[in-house]
């Protein structure tokens, strides 16, 4: 938290539900106390029914910057998401140079199919979801096959700085942004201020934000805006690049766009390099106040599998797991539970470490692909330190995946590729300004460590961002309990809040 009053903001969202079951999320909004406006259905609310409301109510507390909102059920936050836009207290310059301008650009994917059959499909039959067929900058697709859209258009002057406000709102694809002929300096990620860089390509995975300012300093003309999948595996992805164009003032009709070239799918230097470079702030008023150690040592395995299904094609399913438990959604919101103390919802003994170590980045063909089922939490005292490893695997195939972990920012301490050392790696952890946000991708067959103060009470989804990995089970819960007095204890129940 910064040494300026943090600005604090009440924040009523009314959300009506006309024809299907739905809950919202606040991506990235800490909700201090309020787990009850956090938004994922059945971990802190019952689903809204259809002709139903529910008014989400919650204080915006010493963030700023942008975030995303979204549909927590299903595939809904297909179409159903947009920006968070916090601006600094009144009187609060930002850490660095006054843009003239500022500018939202959400990052999607777009089906000619409806999502929820795409995903019900399926579910039905155990096989992996067809995958999206384009990419959209602000909804629009540019001139693509199969497509007539016009692309979206960014409008700049000569001489003018624009802060641009990127957001990942993609279902399943990590993807690079890149604009012919022009460097953005980067200010802030998942609405947290970081060392400025300069950079010609920023990577971006869904429920991550970056802000960016792109000064206009190039000749008048149009230029191409390319958004482009990062896929470094086997995994089929939508390898349709999005086109958009950045035009300045008094470019002439009709003029041909100065074109760029898009990063390899496979890229994987270059996503390493941006995440290298992304630092903490770490100034006097925005401090990088990283946990120096640890109540409680996380090492979360996270892969996929395959378990037996009789009535899907193959007679079996795919599935995914963290440390082999496999996240069954339950019927009763866990939020709910927890604050009411109703048993038989879910257990807190979701497992602190692996059930069987083994080589979790080697040759695994070998591997018995079956997975536990459960629905787990993981109990924290209020106001611990936790340090969680996620370890990537190559159990059927590796993979890329995007951690979200509501309720909380946390710190990234340190990456590597191959499995985590725990005598070595942790010596080369920075503790000193490691970025800090609330979605991070896990490198294909490596690991993240990640550390965060356990001091917001209530229940909060830890889950892959990839919407595919999320419906087979690719997540688990932290239950945080009160800590002592009013202050350090979730706040009851709205009157309005949905029922199961």
């Amino acid at each position: 938290m910064d040494h300026y009053p943090p600005p604090q903001l009440s924040s009523p969202v009314l959300l009506y539900s006309s024809g299907r079951v739905r809950s919202a999320s606040r991506h990235g909004v800490r909700q201090l106390r309020t787990g009850w406006a956090d938004g994922p259905a059945y971990i802190t609310q019952c689903p809204i029914l259809p002709g139903q409301s529910y008014l989400y109510n919650f204080t915006l507390t010493g963030q700023r910057g942008t975030l995303l909102w979204h549909a927590h059920i299903s595939w809904l936050r297909a179409t159903i998401h947009g920006a968070i836009v916090i601006f600094p207290k009144k009187g609060v310059p930002y850490p660095f140079p006054k843009p003239d301008k500022e500018k939202i650009i959400i990052l999607s994917e777009w089906w000619k199919a409806d999502v929820e059959a795409v995903i019900n499909q399926a579910t039905m039959t155990g096989l992996p979801p067809n995958i999206s067929d384009a990419h959209t900058v602000n909804g629009q697709t540019g001139a693509v096959p199969g497509c007539i859209s016009p692309g979206f258009t960014l409008h700049v002057e000569s001489g003018k700085t624009y802060l641009l406000r990127i957001i990942n709102a993609a279902l399943n694809d990590e993807l690079f942004f890149k604009i012919a002929g022009h460097n953005i300096t980067v200010v802030e990620v998942d609405a947290t201020y970081t060392k400025p860089f300069s950079t010609d390509t920023i990577f971006i995975g869904p429920g991550q934000t970056t802000n960016a300012l792109l000064t206009a300093d190039k000749s008048i003309g149009k230029y191409l805006i390319a958004v482009s999948p990062f896929m470094d595996t086997v995994v089929a992805v939508d390898n349709v690049t999005a086109i958009a164009f950045l035009r300045y003032k008094g470019t002439l009709a009709f003029s041909p766009p100065v074109l760029t070239t898009t990063p390899a799918i496979n890229a994987t230097p270059a996503t390493s390099t941006f995440m290298d470079k992304l630092r903490s702030l770490n100034s006097k008023k925005y401090p990088a106040n990283v946990p120096l150690t640890v109540d409680h040592d996380l090492y979360f395995t996270i892969g996929v599998g395959i378990d037996p299904c009789a009535t899907c094609t193959n007679g079996s399913k795919a599935v995914a797991d963290i440390n082999n438990v496999s996240f069954i959604m339950p019927t009763t919101a866990l939020l709910q539970a927890h604050y009411y103390n109703i048993s038989g919802v879910f257990t807190d003994d979701f497992p602190a470490k692996p059930p069987i170590a083994f080589n979790y980045t080697g040759n695994n063909t070998a591997m018995n692909l079956k997975t536990t089922n459960g629905t787990k939490a993981y109990r924290l005292a209020f106001n611990s330190a936790v340090q969680v490893v996620l370890q990537g695997t190559t159990i059927i195939a590796p993979e890329s995946h995007p951690f979200h972990l509501h309720g909380f920012n946390f710190f990234v301490v340190g990456k590597g590729l191959g499995n985590f050392d725990p005598d070595n790696d942790p010596k080369k952890f920075n503790l000193a300004d490691p970025v800090e946000r609330n979605t991070v991708s896990v490198p294909t067959a490596g690991w993240i460590a990640i550390r965060f103060k356990a001091d917001n009470p209530g229940v909060w989804f830890l889950h892959c961002h990839l919407e595919v990995h999320t419906t087979w089970g690719l997540k688990m819960a932290f239950v945080v309990d009160n800590g002592k007095g009013p202050n350090e204890s979730i706040l009851p129940p709205p009157s309005d809040l949905p029922t199961c």
